[in-house]
């Protein structure tokens, strides 16, 4: 029975609770009744879809007794989702919650439930570790717990000792205020409920209560890494970064970006060294050399667009190719192609595609690039065979070609393309097959690990991810205009270093046939090569791949010397188009990371909204 004015409601989320549930009331219902009036109290079972016999109980018990009630979801909601659901409900002006195991001692209740309702403080919360009590915690419950409340307290700037102890009360209209700016509805939430009560000045009381766990533990991967781990990232950068970010502070951060990037080429790119090479070289062709790499940038903006459109995202080519310009920027100075992330901030703050979305269109056009690059490495390598030339390039794997850094780093670079590129075409053959499939293991596999609520969350994310690389996989017309545009791109990447070829003395006695197939085939390599971040000898594997296979399909005439020249200013070129191109991008569409990420905080949330969508 609801009652419309009560003076605490003690809300008790439950989930699959059946052998504790009725207990879990009745000693509640007891406790209360030792220090308020009769009237003064209702109990709430705030049941999270539970597939046992709880939500019997609790009607049960609702229809026994008029200070108990019961709320049902169907589905599971998140802790969070039950207690805000349940809260709203309640008639309590102090709201309080407990977990439904009981593990805080119940002689804490009355201290928990006073210092909101008589001493005035907007939030209360039992704790484990300040001095005072007595907790028995096992290892695999404190090391973790200790572990997350340090990272709360040095990223998110809180002054409390322990987030997540389940035994909880707080003013109604506090809560009511915090509750829409909580965005996690899990078990992130009491945490994040604390955080943002002390960044808003509100009362908050932390005291020692004796806690003795009951049953196993529950922590998981799914949610403890998943997503307790995320909503920490999450919540520091809404709180610490993004209120600190605006248009100039976006356009500073960006041009430092380019700057970092200029300052770490010579790390890899000998600055004496380029000069040295360009001094024997055409200056006409090398500056021709970067107009032909100019052209390939509007066409990554085409595929790229049409990867977008083919999962459902509308957006411009002008656009498209400055955000690709940002992250290529960004992949000089961040390792591991991390500089790709922020593309998938760009396009989520700007255009509003979620983040799995716009991560899995990276990792289409990733896979696109590794099957062209591997195809055009494969077709010259079947006409050396065709053409009898295989000789040279047995010779060059075996060391006869170049000695010394070269040719270490080279043998090294062709054998890792190699693997790269086998890896690539398996790649396409699984995802192409699986697109055949209409089963989805994703959410099974995870449960297999985790029963947690996060599990539905988690297994979303990567659904989407997966389901759109599928969805471009699936269609005939599109991976056909996909692939082509991307042979055409990687076409114009190989003509930029003939061009540099044509810039050194050496390639003029080579036909024009071979002269491209030696192009194709050593650009190609060393791009598989530089997938992976090893560099024998200080060595790019790029420059050691490029030189390698010139060297052994060339005449003597052109050289080890030469060929080396001609990789370190073909690679110079394309870094020097790539930074100018993405400096000019941040101050053309005033966009960078910091901005990007600051503003994508703002968005509305595109799973549910999705305005771009076709």
């Amino acid at each position: 029975m609801s009652r419309e004015f009560v003076e605490v409601s003690v809300v008790l989320p439950a989930y699959n609770e059946a052998a504790t549930i009725r207990t879990t009331v009745e000693t509640t219902l007891d406790a209360l009744a030792a220090f308020l009036p009769p009237d003064a109290f209702e109990v709430i079972v705030a049941e999270d879809g539970c597939e046992d016999e709880t939500p019997e109980i609790a009607d049960e018990m609702a229809a026994a007794d008029d200070r108990v009630r019961h709320f049902h979801a169907d589905e599971r909601l998140g802790r969070g989702g039950a207690l805000e659901r349940a809260f709203e409900a309640s008639a309590g002006e102090t709201l309080v919650y407990f977990d439904t195991d009981m593990a805080t001692d119940m002689r804490h209740l009355e201290e928990l439930v006073e210092s909101v309702r008589t001493e005035g403080y907007d939030v209360a919360t039992g704790s484990r570790w300040i001095a005072g009590r007595e907790a028995d915690r096992p290892a695999k419950r404190g090391v973790p717990s200790r572990v997350f409340n340090g990272l709360t307290r040095l990223f998110l700037r809180s002054d409390l000792q322990d987030h997540q102890c389940g035994f909880k009360a707080f003013d109604r209209a506090a809560l009511l205020e915090l509750m829409p700016v909580v965005q996690d509805q899990h078990w992130f939430w009491d945490t994040e409920v604390l955080v943002k009560a002390q960044r808003r000045g509100m009362r908050v009381k932390e005291f020692p209560v004796d806690w003795e766990p009951k049953g196993d533990t529950k922590v998981d991967l799914v949610r403890d890494v998943f997503g307790m781990g995320s909503q920490i990232v999450r919540t520091w950068w809404e709180l610490s970064v993004s209120p600190r970010v605006n248009r100039r502070v976006g356009i500073v951060a960006g041009t430092l970006l380019t700057l970092v990037a200029i300052g770490l080429m010579p790390l890899y790119l000998d600055p004496g060294e380029v000069l040295d090479k360009m001094a024997g070289a055409d200056p006409a062709l090398v500056a021709a050399s970067a107009v032909v790499y100019l052209l390939s940038w509007p066409l990554r903006g085409v595929r790229y667009r049409d990867i977008l459109s083919e999962i459902g995202y509308d957006s411009d080519v002008g656009f498209l190719t400055g955000a690709i310009f940002i992250s290529q920027t960004g992949n000089l100075v961040f390792p591991a192609r991390a500089g790709d992330a922020v593309r998938a901030y760009v396009v989520k703050a700007r255009r509003g595609i979620p983040y799995p979305s716009g991560f899995a269109s990276l990792a289409v056009e990733r896979v696109f690039d590794l099957l062209t690059i591997t195809m055009l490495a494969g077709s010259v390598l079947i006409a050396l065979v065709a053409t009898g030339n295989a000789a040279d390039l047995q010779a060059a794997l075996a060391g006869e070609a170049a000695s010394g850094d070269v040719g270490q780093s080279g043998q090294t670079a062709v054998y890792l393309a190699a693997v790269v590129g086998i890896l690539a075409i398996g790649s396409v053959v699984a995802i192409v097959a699986s697109a055949r499939t209409d089963g989805n293991r994703i959410e099974a596999a995870l449960q297999s690990i985790s029963s947690d609520s996060y599990v539905g969350y988690v297994a979303g994310v990567l659904e989407q991810f997966v389901g759109d690389i599928q969805r471009v996989a699936s269609d005939g017309r599109a991976f056909s205009v996909i692939a082509g545009s991307s042979v055409v791109i990687w076409t114009l990447d190989v003509l930029t270093a003939v061009v540099v070829m044509r810039a050194f003395g050496g390639f003029d006695v080579l036909a024009l046939p071979w002269l491209l197939a030696v192009a194709f085939f050593a650009v190609s390599v060393g791009n598989l090569a530089k997938v992976l971040p090893l560099t024998p000898g200080g060595v790019g594997l790029y420059e050691g791949a490029f030189t390698l296979l010139v060297v052994a399909l060339t005449p003597a005439s052109v050289g080890a010397e030469v060929a080396l020249a001609v990789a370190v200013v073909d690679h110079f070129v394309k870094n020097v188009v790539t930074v100018v191109g993405g400096l000019g991008s941040m101050l053309v569409l005033n966009v960078s990371l910091t901005e990007a990420v600051a503003e994508s905080a703002d968005e509305v949330d595109p799973a549910e909204s999705e305005p771009a969508k076709q």
